[in-house]
């Protein structure tokens, strides 16, 4: 190809083209609306602050330039009232969460939850609908329906329990089964949970909310609820392996072609920062 302008010949680059396989399935988060969220929102709210479970972190103090720390060394070089100040600011409250113990039966964040679905521990999910992309929270559905793990996506998780819990965000909150604290709140908040529809896992929480109901209703300590509540959603998991095989039906499979960066456009330079002199 011979530019205008130019006398020199130029071979075109070919494009870098990337084929893989793609998922035929466009698997969805089920939200949950109107009086279903606000128990479960309210449910929720009124255990986390019954509990008093909450994360304690020290302010962070503001980088100072070199011309301000310069003053200050020439005012404190006489006495050294501020470090003992600061000092005695830093061991009024200690940092970290109120019980370490309460903080164990719950996984908090997208990669703990993660973890915690992939070693089958868990009880209940919760998701927010405020994850953006919705890349972030999608492989959830796959690893929930596979453990046999309710999970449902609440509007407004987590501007309402962040606060509870002194955190910033939380786009991901699961309760294990060895949860005793939370066992009463897993049991009314599962029947308001609706069943995630994956094709290769046919599995409905009906089972799940009818044992809720039981559990609920009868006098047992929480250790043991907790327990056979593992115990059952391991039955369901074995019956639906063994009774799912027949039903499965084949989809076409799908080939995508991916183009990386096809307008071309490149990254602006980075800036150098200027050293002090």
């Amino acid at each position: 190809v011979i530019q205008q302008g130019t006398a020199t010949l130029r071979k075109a680059k070919k494009a870098a083209i990337k084929t893989c396989l793609d998922n035929p399935f466009v698997l969805e988060w089920k939200t949950i609306d109107g009086e279903d969220m606000h128990f479960i929102l309210q449910t929720l709210e009124e255990r986390i602050k019954h509990i008093g479970l909450k994360k304690v972190e020290t302010p962070r103090m503001k980088k100072r330039s070199l011309t301000k720390k310069r003053t200050e060394r020439k005012c404190n070089t006489s006495t050294s009232k501020l470090p003992k100040e600061q000092d005695a600011e830093g061991h009024r409250q200690k940092t970290g969460w109120t019980d370490a113990s309460i903080r164990r039966q719950l996984a908090i964040g997208v990669n703990e939850v993660t973890k915690a679905l992939e070693k089958d521990e868990l009880l209940l999910l919760l998701v927010c609908k405020s994850a953006k992309p919705a890349m972030i929270t999608s492989h959830l559905i796959q690893l929930s329906a596979s453990r046999a793990t309710p999970a449902g996506q609440v509007p407004r998780l987590s501007e309402t329990i962040a606060p509870l819990l002194g955190l910033t965000s939380i786009l991901a909150l699961g309760f294990k089964k060895q949860s005793d604290k939370f066992t009463e709140a897993i049991a009314a908040i599962i029947p308001k949970i609706p069943a995630l529809e994956v094709p290769w896992f046919q599995y409905t929480t009906e089972e799940a909310v009818d044992f809720a109901h039981a559990g609920s209703s009868e006098n047992e300590e929480p250790e043991q609820l907790a327990e056979v509540l593992g115990d059952e959603f391991t039955s369901q998991k074995r019956k639906r392996l063994e009774s799912n095989l027949s039903n499965v039906i084949l989809q076409p499979m799908k080939i995508k072609k991916l183009v990386p960066n096809p307008n071309k456009i490149k990254k602006p330079p980075r800036k150098k920062k200027k050293a002090f002199s």
